[in-house]
């Protein structure tokens, strides 16, 4: 099959196609003729040496992909060969073909195509767990996701919205605070030139808040939260470290989690996907939310996505065509 390889870690240019077997399906397992596969920052990471494979997985990147059951593993009784699914990976979903566990594929919504459902798994998987299952987020909350235009940000921003919470912002440019607006946010915010900090104690502060940035925003977030208000940490764009003021933390009741996605158990990502099954498909089916769109590029062309992708100028996903002949 086609493949796309880290030859070695370094910038997009490192991306190469490359002839790899066909896996196969062990116990629990499906194996997916790959149409669309989603690209992410955590295959940026990987390739550039940030953000190694758990054990076991594949070498190659690619985190979610959409498709075709081409085969399943022993065990396996609630998928057949032949159905269309979108699903979570371990990795490899810049191929033709990818394994996967089958508690982790989730059926095509109701009008959506492969391509859209190939945005699905990675963004839901994220927010859903960490906003709603770890956060705790409830209707009439304020709730603040940073980089609202990316591809988490216009998720978390729909189902938020779509579950009742008030939504605020923040993104780098007016394009992607319209898009945000757009999208059901109340308020977006260009960080370029306002203080979400201000904004938000103007506001009441923040109940819950969704961060990829870190660096010097984790004080700044915890001076957003309203008193009782939780810091949920899924990235660190600006780096893992900063100097925190815990009296802030104590006298407010403030709680500051977080989590990855990709080393959690088969069990954990399986109980996220039955969450979603039943909480968020209706919506998707229904139209109520759907993911935002970018580009698409040929699987070939990986290495012109992620350099996209870095570029922080797209809004939504990016999605490689993959479609593996027979």
């Amino acid at each position: 099959m086609r493949a796309v390889e880290i030859t070695t870690h370094g910038g997009p240019d490192v991306l190469a196609v490359c002839a790899r077997e066909v896996p196969k399906p062990k116990h629990g397992e499906v194996l997916l003729k790959v149409a669309y596969a989603g690209v992410n920052r955590p295959d940026a990471l990987q390739r550039a040496g940030l953000y190694n494979p758990p054990a076991h997985a594949s070498d190659l990147p690619g985190l979610e992909a959409s498709g075709t059951v081409a085969a399943i593993g022993d065990g396996v009784t609630d998928l057949a060969v032949g159905d269309e699914v979108c699903a979570l990976l371990p990795g490899g979903g810049y191929a033709e073909f990818v394994t996967t566990p089958a508690a982790h594929c989730l059926p095509v919504p109701a009008g959506m195509d492969l391509k859209q459902a190939a945005c699905l798994p990675e963004t839901f998987f994220t927010v859903w767990s960490n906003v709603f299952m770890r956060g705790g987020l409830q209707a009439g909350e304020r709730f603040l996701v940073h980089g609202g235009s990316s591809g988490i940000g216009t998720t978390a921003i729909q189902l938020a919205r779509h579950f009742g919470a008030r939504v605020f912002a923040t993104a780098g440019s007016d394009e992607k605070c319209a898009a945000c607006s757009d999208l059901g946010a109340e308020v977006a915010l260009n960080y370029r030139d306002a203080d979400f900090v201000g904004v938000m104690r103007e506001h009441g502060g923040a109940d819950m808040i969704l961060d990829m940035v870190g660096g010097s925003y984790m004080q700044r977030n915890l001076k957003a939260l309203a008193d009782d208000g939780r810091l949920v940490q899924i990235a660190f764009l600006q780096g893992p470290k900063a100097e925190l003021n815990m009296v802030q933390m104590m006298t407010r009741r403030l709680t500051l989690t977080g989590s990855t996605l990709r080393p959690q158990s088969v069990l954990a990502k399986a109980r996220i996907a039955d969450q979603l099954r039943t909480h968020v498909w209706p919506a998707l089916a229904s139209g109520a939310v759907a993911p935002v769109m970018d580009s698409e590029f040929d699987l070939a062309d990986a290495a012109a996505a992620h350099a996209r992708m870095e570029g922080s100028t797209h809004i939504g996903k990016i999605v490689l065509k993959v479609s593996a002949s027979d």
